[in-house]
C-alpha cells in the first residue's frame, strides 16, 4: 500500500480485467474501472453493511452488494459521486491496530 489513513489503503491493481469486468457487470463506468480502487477495510461483517448503507445514503452508487468472498472475508463495492471505487472489506486475515489501520501479515 503505498498510502494508508485510518481503516484505509491504496490499492493499484493494475488494469486488473477480472476485477474491471465486475464492476461493469455491476454498472460502473469511467472512473469506476479506473486503475485505482480504494479500500476500506473494518473489523465486521456488520461493520461492512453499515459503511455501504452510508456511503449510499450519502450520494455513492451500489456497485456490488456485499457478500462472502472467495478468500474468506466479506466485501462490496460502492462508486462515490465521481465515479471511483471503493471496496469495504472485513479481511480475516488482516489486523486492525488501534487507530483502525489495516496491520499487514509478516
Amino acid at each position: 500500500c503505498e498510502r494508508q489513513s485510518p481503516s484505509t489503503a491504496r490499492l493499484d491493481h493494475g488494469r486488473d480485467l477480472v476485477k474491471c469486468q465486475a464492476l461493469r457487470k455491476h454498472g460502473a463506468t469511467g472512473g469506476a474501472v479506473a486503475r485505482v480502487t480504494l479500500a476500506q477495510n473494518v473489523g465486521s461483517k456488520a461493520e461492512v453493511d453499515a459503511a455501504l448503507r452510508d456511503a449510499v445514503e450519502a450520494g455513492a452508487t451500489l456497485l456490488k452488494p456485499a457478500a462472502d468472498t472467495f478468500w474468506a472475508g466479506y466485501s462490496g463495492y460502492f462508486a462515490d459521486p465521481d465515479g471511483h471505487p471503493w471496496e469495504v472489506a472485513c479481511n480475516p486475515f488482516w489486523r486492525l491496530d488501534g487507530d483502525g489501520r489495516v496491520v499487514m501479515p509478516g
